[in-house]
Formats: C-alpha cells, structure tokens, sequence
C-alpha cells in the first residue's frame, strides 16, 4: 500500500474490482480524477486518496458494505486482536457499555467500546505478563546511568515497559524502565535529591521571632527539604517549613499564641460561657454576613432565617418573608438576652460592692428559657 502511495502513476493498478486505464484529465481540486474500469464493464472517475482507502473499489454494481461500530451498535461477536466480544456484561463506567470479552487466552476481561475500537484493548493483561523479545530490547545491563548502573533485565511494568533492576552507588537498588534511564529521568534512588535539598539558603543559628534554628531538619536519617529544627525560648523543639519562618508566619513553638489568649482572657470577663465585654460590643459590629444582618441566614426560597446564640444556647427565632420582620425578632431577643444580661451584671457589681457578705453568699446568676414562644429572665440582678 505504502508503494502505491508513493506511486505518482496509478495506470495498470488495482482496487477491488476496479482497473486504472488513464488520467481522465479532469481535476477534483488539485487531485488528478483516475479513469477506472470495473471488471463488470462500467467505468468510473475517482481520486487517489478514494482508490488507495477502499472508499471506491467498484463503479457502483455492488453495493459497499459498511462496517458501522457506532453507538448503539452491538459488538457481540466481533474481534479485536486476541479478544472476542462475548456480550453486554451489564456493568457501567462512567455511563459507557462493559462489554464482556473472552481472549484466546481463556482469561476474560470487560471493556467500553472506545477501548475496544481504539485498539487500546487487545488482550485481557495476559500478554503484558511476558517479556518482550530480546531483539526488541536493547541491553542496558553494566551501563552506567548517573548514580545508578543497570545489572539485569526485570519483568515488564503493569504497562508491558521494559524494566531494568539497578543498584544505586548509596547501596539501595531500584527498577527503572529503560526510558526513564536512558531519558535522565531516573539517575539515583532517589538519595541525591536529600543530597541537594530545596532549603539550599542556610538559615542555621538565625532568629525567627522566639525560634532560633538549629541545623537542616532530618527524618529517618535524611534532611527533610525545606525543613528547619527549631528550639524556642520556651524550651520545646520542632521541625518548622522554612519559607513560614522567613514570612514571619511561624514566630514560637504555639506558646507566644497562649500567652496572647492568656493576656486577653485577663481584661475581659468571663460568666456562664459569656463576654460581657463582647455583648457591649456586639451592636458595633460590621454586618458582614450574607444577609445584611447578624444572626440572619437567607434560606433557598428567599426568606429570612433568624437565629441567636446566648451561654451556648441556639434559639430559633423564626423565618420571614419579610427582612425588617426578621431583623426586629433579633434585636428583640438581643434586648432580653444580651442588653438584659450586661444590665443585670452591672446592676449585680454595684449591689456586691454594697453589701460583700450578700455577694459572697449569692453569686451572679443570669438565666433565659422560652415557654410559649416567649423569653423569660431569671437573675439576681436586680436593683
């Protein structure tokens, strides 16, 4: 075929029942039309590329028969390479026929018709098993390759690439597919990559903030790219990622967020789970949510969704089409829950500074419940 290709005369040559007698001295384009005549008498005009492909192989006497493997085709019967196709199997990947096929073999396997039709699958793995001829691969055993030097062939990869067992000039030995040795891709263990580690700025005896670091952090008897050993003022050491401790991100071991937390906690004051100090604020703050109002949720029918959380405690406060409806149902419950609260606190520090024994004896206390849809306060917090 490929001669016929590359035959710029087709006079004399054969497709099918079709015989070239001449250049018809017509064009198609640029493609020379071939005067054809048919072994039933009839004559026909037709290109090269038609005559070469098998399109045409007739003047039009004998119907063309059309291999069709199209989508709802059944392949139920046919060949490919050593698989027959034996059926449906019934099973699904990602929306395309498992076709079940039986290989020469005896083994079975399922594939989708893409995989069949491509020419992806001949086999059911059966043939990926063997070795390929020694004629096909060439011998690499003795040759050096970086760091590693190849000693003999090893069995094909799950991919039927041929594979070589290596030994690494650290002592580790490895098997490497003859591309990725002849490539470079593949020219050590692996060792010589903790040889050459990222962290090539030596940040050793450097300062970040509380840490000061140590030597290259090591894991199993290896340096750990890009990782740093730290000791902290505290006393703890840690492995830290050396482009956190250059940002600034990592500044202590975790103890310089403690003590922060720690230093905060002693300026605000703490009851039942709640902040006094942050229910004063709680009004200032920015409404940032979705809805355009604290504590309101837009839900997927378009409604509002009130909600509030007080001492640990979610109250649902219902759904509204209407927004101002939504808002005004939080600022109530806001009005009894945390306006009532740092009043009922106050209110309760000035009557202690009063009378110390009373306070000592009855401590703060500050509690909601709902009956019948209604919020009611129980505290000591009166006047």
């Amino acid at each position: 075929m490929s001669d016929i290709y590359k035959k710029r005369d087709l006079v004399g040559c054969r497709f099918g029942m079709l015989t070239v007698v001449e250049d018809s001295g017509e064009r198609l384009g640029h493609s020379i039309l071939w005067r054809c005549r048919c072994d039933c008498g009839g004559e026909i005009l037709a290109v090269r590329h038609s005559l070469v492909s098998g399109v045409v192989e007739n003047c039009g006497c004998v119907p063309r028969v059309v291999k069709h493997y199209g989508k709802g085709s059944d392949l139920s019967g046919r060949r490919f390479g050593q698989l027959t196709v034996v059926g449906d199997s019934g099973g699904r990947r990602r929306g395309c026929i498992l076709w079940e096929c039986r290989c020469d073999c005896g083994g079975e396997a399922s594939f989708t018709r893409s995989e069949l039709l491509s020419g992806n699958a001949q086999n059911c793995g059966c043939v990926l098993k063997v070795y390929a001829p020694k004629t096909e691969a060439e011998d690499l055993s003795g040759r050096r390759f970086g760091a590693l030097v190849a000693l003999f062939r090893a069995e094909n990869d799950a991919r039927g690439r041929v594979t070589w067992f290596c030994r690494c000039d650290c002592g580790r030995e490895i098997t490497a597919t003859a591309a990725e040795l002849k490539s470079g891709h593949t020219r050590s263990c692996g060792c010589q990559r903790y040889k050459n580690p990222v962290n090539k700025k030596d940040l050793s005896g450097k300062r970040f903030g509380r840490l000061v670091v140590v030597a290259p952090a090591e894991a199993d008897g290896r340096v750990r790219s890009g990782y740093w050993h730290c000791r902290c003022d505290c006393g703890r050491e840690l492995d830290v990622c050396g482009v956190n401790l250059t940002a600034g991100r990592t500044r202590s071991c975790g103890c310089l967020n403690s003590e922060q937390s720690a230093k905060i906690h002693e300026h605000m004051t703490y009851r039942d789970n709640t902040c006094v100090e942050r229910l004063k604020q709680i009004h200032n703050g920015r409404e940032t949510n979705k809805a355009g109002f604290r504590g309101l949720f837009v839900t997927k029918d378009g409604k509002y969704r009130a909600t509030i959380t007080f001492q640990g405690v979610h109250y649902y406060l219902g759904c509204f089409s209407d927004m101002a409806k939504a808002v005004r149902a939080r600022l109530d419950a806001e009005a009894v829950m945390h306006d009532g609260y740092v009043e009922a606190y106050y209110t309760y520090l000035r009557r202690a500074e009063d009378d110390p024994a009373w306070a000592a004896a009855n401590p703060f206390y500050y509690t909601v419940s709902r009956v019948g849809g209604e919020f009611t306060v129980s505290t000591n917090g009166v006047a």
